[in-house]
């Protein structure tokens, strides 16, 4: 893991700002949805991509009765059927 070297406090209701460089360096805007994952002792925080419930690919994922499934999936489905 890379130290940026910023330092934020965690106000009363728990919440942790993001700085701006940082939002900017990994493309996380207004309302973007963020993964929360622990590791050891570490937090980890990863913008939030969808993927799909069968093979766990984010690419072309699709919302589907509320389940996302990608496209090559789709079409395996349309195969077996």
């Amino acid at each position: 893991m890379k130290s940026t070297g910023i330092v934020r406090k965690i106000d009363d209701l728990g919440r942790v700002v993001l700085p701006i460089e940082m939002r900017r360096v990994l493309n996380l805007e207004v309302r973007d949805s963020v993964e929360i994952f622990s590791d050891g002792e570490s937090i980890v925080l990863k913008k939030y991509q969808p993927a799909c419930i069968f093979c766990d690919s984010a690419k072309e994922a699709v919302n589907f009765k509320g389940r996302n499934v990608c496209a090559s999936c789709i079409r395996a489905l349309g195969n077996r059927f």
